[in-house]
């Protein structure tokens, strides 16, 4: 993860040298504020743990070199330096965070202890209390969460907020927010307990192709959806889904849900194009990751989200350190006049020239 860090920001491929200097300049950054634990112990246990992680970003903004820096008038051009610093800051604490609200939500209060000699992915795992090949997983997950496109709604909120010259606590306590939303990081444990559903109405067995096509067309004819499939801007197999099914074949190849997941990559699409009302047929990265999770003993549905949030980070962090570096200019969103909106209506919702 930490070599992902260094080619999000440089575009380049780090060394093993370059890699190993990142992992000793997150583990000497890694130390998280007793307050961030006194603030998450004083909110009730059946907390969201989303609502957990934003509130421990928000809670560290105290810290913000950029916020420091600004109100002692620093110069345009230096805006990225203290942003580069606290978005490395922060990504160096997001995973024992995230590992401290699991441990102190869902394994009755029993947080375990960061192990320095670990790179990110793997402390993370052993702060989680998962066995390997679990450090394998986090990172992969990590990586493919980060940000695929500055559209969504997590990356483009922090993109908005920062861009008001708000510092990375601020701004990705915010995307974290947006993520949290059922159209957006919720998508993995809704597949999930879909996956979980078709298995219970089939009679806990993993079903034949004949009777998975049936289920699918019974999906579709009564108007539901079948989820983990399509995307916005996607048109071809997400890549993140192909590497996960990668990983699933190597790990868990017999895996009665990761069969099935297999099962319904290989008759969905085309079941989907006779059907000709989705755009796009393929898989994308949530049809299958709450398997991998629910694999290895994460079953804790809500949690999955903030797994999302640690590794869309990595993205939106990096990006809001380049805002600053390019100078980019606040964000103002397009206003229309109810004029305007009557026109588009009468001309059948067309776009407006």
């Amino acid at each position: 993860m930490e070599g992902f860090w260094y080619f999000l920001l440089t575009g380049e491929v780090p060394t093993m040298e370059q890699t190993l200097a990142v992992v000793e300049d997150f583990k000497s950054r890694a130390a998280i504020p007793g307050y961030v634990f006194d603030v998450l112990r004083a909110m009730p246990r059946d907390t969201h743990p989303m609502t957990m992680f934003s509130a421990a970003i928000l809670a560290m903004q105290r810290e913000s070199l950029f916020a420091k820096r600004y109100s002692e008038g620093m110069k345009k051009t230096e805006y990225w330096d203290p942003m580069y610093e606290d978005c490395t800051n922060l990504m160096a604490k997001l995973p024992a965070i995230a590992a401290y609200i699991y441990r102190m939500k869902y394994k009755s209060d029993t947080p375990i202890a960061s192990n320095p000699a670990l790179d990110l992915g793997g402390n993370f795992a052993h702060m989680m209390g998962i066995a390997k090949p679990y450090d394998d997983v986090a990172r992969m997950y990590f990586i493919l969460h980060s940000d695929h496109e500055s559209g969504n709604v997590s990356a483009h909120t922090t993109h908005l907020v920062a861009s008001a010259l708000s510092d990375a606590y601020y701004a990705l306590s915010a995307g974290i927010n947006g993520l949290a939303g059922p159209l957006h990081g919720l998508a993995n444990q809704e597949v999930l307990g879909w996956i979980q559903g078709v298995f219970k109405k089939l009679g806990g067995k993993l079903p034949t192709e004949e009777e998975l096509k049936k289920f699918l067309w019974d999906t579709l004819n009564s108007g539901q959806v079948i989820p983990g499939y399509g995307h916005a801007v996607l048109r071809k197999t997400d890549p993140r889904y192909t590497s996960q099914m990668e990983f699933c074949q190597k790990h868990l190849p017999d895996y009665p849900m990761f069969k099935l997941v297999n099962m319904i990559y290989k008759v969905a699409p085309d079941i989907l194009r006779e059907h000709g009302k989705a755009k796009n047929p393929w898989p994308n990265v949530d049809a299958q990751s709450g398997v991998i999770q629910w694999y290895y003993g994460l079953v804790e549905y809500d949690f999955y989200t903030v797994l999302f949030g640690v590794g869309r980070a990595l993205g939106v962090l990096a990006n809001i350190t380049w805002d600053r570096a390019l100078g980019y200019a606040i964000e103002r969103p397009k206003s229309v006049t109810t004029d305007m909106l009557e026109k588009w209506a009468a001309e059948g919702g067309r776009k407006l020239g």
